[in-house]
């Protein structure tokens, strides 16, 4: 089965292509080798190689993302597009458990999105989110110390009470994400959205089938039914990797060195890590 795959990726084989590329975990920076995350950085190479199929007439990114970073999620879907527009070729994207915020953002670099029924879609909004410890930090007879040069320089302490001249500095800035955000998914969907805008852009979430209803997705399906009816029963879909493997198939963790002290700063930053996606896939009930 191998050999016939590897056969029909040979030149004048004629036997249909389209590359595929999984897109799974938040969005945003990596800060720590222990972290699964997307980013341009990590993902420029991979990119380029999911479009460098030159008989491919198509490519298929798979996506599984609870959002993150929308600066992030902006330059991927950035070139994504111009990938797309310099080598010609059509985008299918397939959403499976979420396509969520900054994974919709990304999704909708696709000229046809396909979803599962039941798969989590839209969640077109901005938010942040933290804690006080006010009271706490009172409780435990401690002292906070904080000294700047600019009077703006400390927004949002934990541990000093929550400025309302901070709030609408943050929501202005919000605001400013949010028409970013509704400005893209405007752009590439304008003909296919229905419903009013401050319920498609209220941050709601929805399932695959009222996406479909709503326009944010194009069809109900999966990458095997939707590329065999697009382009027959022997297309290839041969996969490109997003990370890369050591050896043994192992994903490699340039960054980690021999030292402990680095290993465990680096197992309780991927803790805390840890935390926070789980909080980021508990928005959507998953």
């Amino acid at each position: 089965m191998a050999f016939e795959r590897l056969r029909a990726l040979l030149p004048g084989s004629g036997v249909p292509i389209v590359p595929v590329m999984r897109l799974a975990g938040p969005i945003g920076v990596r800060t720590s080798p222990f972290q699964q995350s997307l980013s341009l950085a990590g993902l420029a190479g991979p990119i380029r190689r999911l479009f460098s199929v030159k008989r491919a007439p198509a490519v298929a990114i798979v996506i599984n993302s609870p959002g993150g970073s929308p600066v992030q999620s902006n330059l991927i879907f950035k070139r994504i597009r111009q990938l797309a527009d310099e080598k010609q070729k059509k985008v299918f994207v397939f959403v499976e458990d979420v396509a969520a915020s900054g994974g919709y953002f990304i999704a909708v670099a696709g000229d046809e999105i396909i979803a599962d029924p039941s798969s989590i879609v839209g969640s077109i909004g901005v938010v942040s989110a933290s804690f006080g410890f006010v009271e706490a930090i009172g409780k435990l007879g401690i002292e906070r110390r904080v000294h700047t040069a600019g009077e703006k320089k400390v927004t949002f302490d934990p541990f000093q009470p929550e400025k309302p001249a901070d709030v609408t500095r943050l929501k202005a800035i919000q605001k400013d994400i949010h028409e970013t955000f509704i400005g893209v998914v405007k752009s590439r969907r304008a003909d296919k959205l229905k419903g009013e805008d401050k319920d498609l852009f209220s941050g709601e979430f929805w399932t695959g089938n009222k996406a479909l209803e709503l326009g944010l997705i194009d069809r109900i399906g999966d990458l095997r039914s939707v590329l065999r009816a697009e382009y027959g029963d022997k297309v290839v879909t041969p996969v490109i990797p997003t990370q890369k493997r050591g050896l043994f198939g192992v994903s490699r963790s340039p960054s980690v060195g021999s030292s402990g002290e680095m290993i465990a700063r680096a197992a309780a930053s991927g803790l805390v890590e840890a935390v926070e996606e789980r909080e980021l896939w508990a928005r959507y009930g998953l």
